[in-house]
């Protein structure tokens, strides 16, 4: 969904960076092979997580929610030469889609997938975070938020992706509408925690910053 006039959004996107070559690879196979590819981060989005990773320089990384892997490729171009990008998702089907890109950037081995259920798989991992990007079935945010707080670093930043939701957090709440439901909840959260400090931008579906004070 376009927050602004679609003129306008080709006018950003036309004078923001250039999608890396790779990206452009992995958008297309995307939208060639895999179901729902509206999910792919896409260029712009893909700019800001790039810049927005670039700019903290985080020595590890949590992703949940990999899809394709075009956001993940995206968060790793700010990552330390020493760092790790741990990425988790539920899909079996997409792991050697994803692991294709990874090992064509410079960031294969940095990347470590992970397969199944985030919520049990965050706590078994033995390590803490600078960057989180949370990116999947927006009924569980909160607990993902939850479980990842104290695993970030202080200083560290939550990235949550579609907490506009298509403008539905505000219109009228429909009885059997989960997604939106959630996401008020996961917004008051983010808006009421005084461990963090939050900014929401409208850029594409919605995407929250969130600070670790």
């Amino acid at each position: 969904m376009h927050f602004i006039s679609e003129k306008l959004d080709d006018y950003v996107v036309d004078h923001s960076e250039d999608e890396p070559e790779l990206l452009q690879q992995l958008n297309r196979e995307t939208y060639q092979k895999i179901l729902q590819p509206r999910m792919l981060s896409g260029h712009y989005q893909g700019r800001v997580l790039s810049m927005i990773s670039k700019l903290t320089n985080p020595k590890n990384i949590l992703e949940i929610g990999t899809y394709t892997g075009y956001s993940a490729l995206c968060l790793a171009e700010g990552m330390q030469n020493s760092g790790e990008l741990h990425t988790i998702d539920i899909n079996e089907e997409l792991i050697d889609f994803q692991r294709k890109y990874f090992d064509k950037s410079d960031y294969g081995n940095q990347i470590i997938q992970h397969l199944g259920n985030a919520l049990e798989i965050i706590p078994e991992l033995d390590r803490t975070f600078d960057l989180i990007f949370i990116d999947a079935d927006k009924e569980n945010y909160s607990n993902y938020f939850n479980v990842v707080i104290d695993k970030l670093n202080k200083g560290g930043i939550i990235l949550s992706d579609n907490v506009l939701w298509s403008g539905k957090v505000i219109e009228e709440l429909k009885p059997d509408d989960f997604s939106t439901t959630a996401l008020l909840e996961y917004n008051r959260i983010l808006k009421k925690d005084s461990r963090i400090e939050t900014v929401v931008l409208p850029i594409r579906d919605g995407l929250t910053i969130s600070r670790k004070v």
